[in-house]
């Protein structure tokens, strides 16, 4: 099942990982495994990349920092054959995604010898490109009528799906709700009139797609691959201008 109709799909540099995604929830379809699971399985690929570049295992690090991208897909892909979408799964996932961020940033800055003032700044980049593309990308979704788990304005605490607890639900929200609330009021406030317009246009959406978390992940994977740990967290810090630049295609050219 696809996140948006066939005539509306677009390249997503993002998703590179899909294919094999697709062939892991393929895999664990008849299991016992949970998309919980595979969530849980994308952050112990995340510890381990941490520890290949603390040791100085470049190719490995960029091995498990792909890897984590492909089964960030596979818990998506999953839930979806076995139709059990959850709230708990994508607060977990989104959880799980902004401290691996942060846990990744924080070991360019220590192998690196860098400022950790900028290992900050290039954090609050990575979320706040993250966030365009999420933005984008579910309110494409929603006047689609793609898939509506993921909502364009996480504002209230959502009731339970089928097969989660409400309690359960209520405790991940509010801790999305801490993490992520400067991140994503920041680009509703920037342009808060997206949800009111047309289709986004395929070519507007690729574009976007660079700041995808995959992309992201990527980037960091050819980096160390080329051993320039130490460009890091500059190219991420000077890629945050390209946010000005989307919300003003869709703003001036889009509107």
């Amino acid at each position: 099942m696809s996140k948006l109709p066939k005539q509306h799909k677009f390249i997503d540099l993002s998703d590179y990982g899909r294919s094999p995604a697709r062939l892991i929830a393929r895999s664990l379809k008849g299991t016992s495994l949970t998309p919980i699971h595979v969530t849980t399985m994308f952050i112990i690929s995340g510890i381990i990349a941490i520890i290949c570049m603390l040791n100085n295992y470049n190719v490995a690090a960029a091995f498990f920092l792909v890897l984590k991208s492909v089964l960030d897909a596979a818990d998506g892909e999953l839930a979806r054959i076995k139709n059990t979408p959850s709230y708990t799964g994508r607060y977990y996932d989104s959880i799980a995604d902004i401290i691996l961020n942060f846990l990744f940033l924080l070991t360019f800055w220590h192998i690196t010898d860098g400022s950790i003032i900028f290992m900050l700044l290039a954090f609050i980049g990575i979320q706040l490109q993250g966030t365009v593309y999420n933005y984008y990308y579910v309110i494409l979704r929603n006047n689609l009528n793609g898939d509506t788990t993921s909502r364009v304005v996480e504002n209230v605490v959502p009731e339970a799906m089928e097969g989660e607890k409400q309690r359960t639900v209520d405790i991940f929200y509010k801790i999305y709700d801490v993490l992520y609330i400067v991140f994503d009021k920041t680009i509703y406030y920037l342009d808060r009139n997206a949800m009111n317009g047309k289709p986004f246009p395929k070519w507007f959406m690729t574009l976007v797609s660079m700041y995808g978390l995959g992309f992201q992940l990527l980037i960091m994977a050819l980096m160390l691959l080329l051993n320039l740990e130490e460009f890091v967290i500059p190219f991420f810090m000077g890629y945050s201008i390209l946010i000005l630049v989307f919300i003003g295609i869709r703003k001036y050219v889009l509107e």
